[in-house]
């Protein structure tokens, strides 16, 4: 029982002036330069709700608009498992992890080499992140070479739901691809009404920057809005590149971005919830890459993420993942920063676990060593807690009289409650490190990869609801030539 109310660490990066003069310039923004839309459905939408368009095809979105749409978006939404035996809040002060999505290539340890993506390596990410309890949401963070690409969303979503239970945050990349998406979805709940009553995805919406949202974003959009599926907006400004040089040129882009999204969602159906979010990069010049692991790249993501609260919605953000080319220093480095910073920065959904070189590689070890990482997040805004009254005083007279304070009561009621322990992490002595080999942190993430994927594996999925997706899943693969799965 706690004597007194704890406080939840947070920092704020932004004043709340320049937070007001951002969104005062993003709205104008979107109100004089407008968006290029691409999608005829989202344009008539956005006109039928008092959009115009300029002679340059833009679409011009008023402030009275955008500031409708922001009263009609929750601010939280819950996101349920398979078997609808937990759910997570998103929104408000919840702090949710999960592996980055979507790369196209695995780390292997054991040779020290990127190599493309294939059916097994889907599936024991599935079966990790089932396992590793502080990612508390998956996402279809690989994608396959060994099925073709038109097939590779609905693929994934497959082998993602037949091998982990948790909330997915997937996407797709074809116009096609959301029906058979959706009907698999609609199957794991069984039926449209119990999926928009208890959603277990998220679909991310990536605006192409700057200021311009595709056929293929806008359509996603708008049809999850319609089914009651939330979008995540991960809006990719890069600094001097895509985007203003300045951090809060930037952000300006970003918010106007997600502004945008936001009034489609609405456009398409009120109350739709969304989330504010992105993969911004601070673009690095010398090299002609955007560094996820730069300290201006997570110092927009705290901004952004303080932007969307102000405005009331719920956050995400890339964050806590590493631009390293193998799990080294760089990555620990990169990713512990960026997942302490996300979670004193209060940014509900978290991306990137397991992820280094820029998005494209996912490494299995890496995302053991980040499960460690964020369950250092999650201790930190636990925060310091009074357990009793009074704190030490006591404890004294049991010192004076012999005892020890290894061996108190007081020790063995709290020791596990105040304190974490972590698995990998080496906190021995130096002899015992080298009578055991030597062994890296990746060596030791290597080995619990192991373990873990030796143990007994529950079944998801009853075999009639796997075989109705598979189903899904071969009808929609047909279409582009492949007529058996891996």
């Amino acid at each position: 029982m706690t004597i007194s109310d704890r406080v939840r660490p947070r920092t704020q990066i932004l004043s709340s002036a320049l937070v007001d003069r951002i969104l005062d310039e993003a709205f104008e923004v979107l109100a004089t330069i407008g968006i290029l839309v691409e999608n005829s459905d989202a344009r008539q939408l956005l006109f039928d709700s008092g959009a115009t368009e300029s002679a340059a095809r833009r679409v011009m979105i008023p402030q009275s608009l955008v500031e409708h749409s922001l009263s009609k978006a929750p601010d939280l939404f819950n996101l349920w498992d398979v078997p609808l035996k937990r759910s997570y809040f998103i929104g408000g002060d919840g702090l949710h992890f999960d592996p980055g999505s979507t790369a196209l290539r695995v780390f292997d340890h054991s040779t020290q080499v990127e190599r493309e993506a294939r059916t097994p390596d889907l599936i024991d990410l599935a079966r990790l992140t089932e396992k590793l309890e502080h990612f508390h949401l998956q996402s279809t963070a690989l994608t396959s070479s060994d099925v073709p690409r038109e097939v590779a969303d609905c693929y994934r979503l497959l082998v993602a739901f037949q091998h982990c239970s948790k909330p997915i945050v997937t996407g797709t990349f074809i116009l096609a691809g959301f029906k058979p998406m959706l009907d698999m979805l609609v199957a794991l709940r069984g039926g449209s009404i119990e999926l928009r009553a208890h959603p277990l995805a998220m679909f991310d919406a990536c605006p192409s920057p700057p200021l311009k949202w595709s056929t293929l974003t806008a359509q996603s959009v708008i049809e999850c809005a319609r089914v009651g599926i939330p979008s995540e907006f991960v809006a990719m400004p890069l600094t001097g590149a895509t985007a203003p040089v300045t951090l809060t040129g930037a952000l300006v882009q970003h918010v106007a971005e997600n502004l945008s999204g936001l009034v489609i969602a609405q456009c398409a159906a009120e109350g739709a919830p969304v989330v504010f979010g992105g993969s911004p990069a601070a673009f690095d010049h010398r090299k002609g890459m955007p560094p996820m692991g730069a300290i201006e790249t997570m110092m927009l993501d705290m901004a952004a993420s303080q932007i969307g609260k102000s405005l009331g919605l719920p956050t995400h953000a890339y964050i806590g993942l590493s631009d390293a080319k193998c799990v080294d220093a760089q990555a620990g480095l990169e990713t512990g920063i960026g997942a302490i910073l996300a979670a004193l920065a209060g940014i509900n959904v978290v991306s990137g676990g397991g992820m280094m070189d820029y998005e494209n590689c996912i490494s299995l070890e890496k995302l053991i060593i980040d499960h460690e990482i964020a369950r250092m997040a999650y201790r930190l805004i636990d925060g310091v807690t009074q357990r009793d009254e009074p704190m030490a005083l006591g404890l004294f007279a049991d010192i004076l009289r012999g005892e020890e304070f290894m061996s108190l009561m007081h020790t063995v009621q709290w020791v596990r409650t105040e304190h974490w322990y972590p698995k990998i992490i080496d906190r021995g002595r130096a002899e015992e490190w080298i009578d055991a080999g030597k062994p890296t942190l990746a060596d030791r993430a290597a080995t619990e990869r192991k373990r873990l994927l030796e143990e007994s594996a529950e079944s998801i999925l009853s075999p009639g609801l796997l075989s109705e997706l598979r189903a899904i899943m071969r009808s929609h693969a047909s279409a582009y030539g492949m007529d058996k799965l891996p």
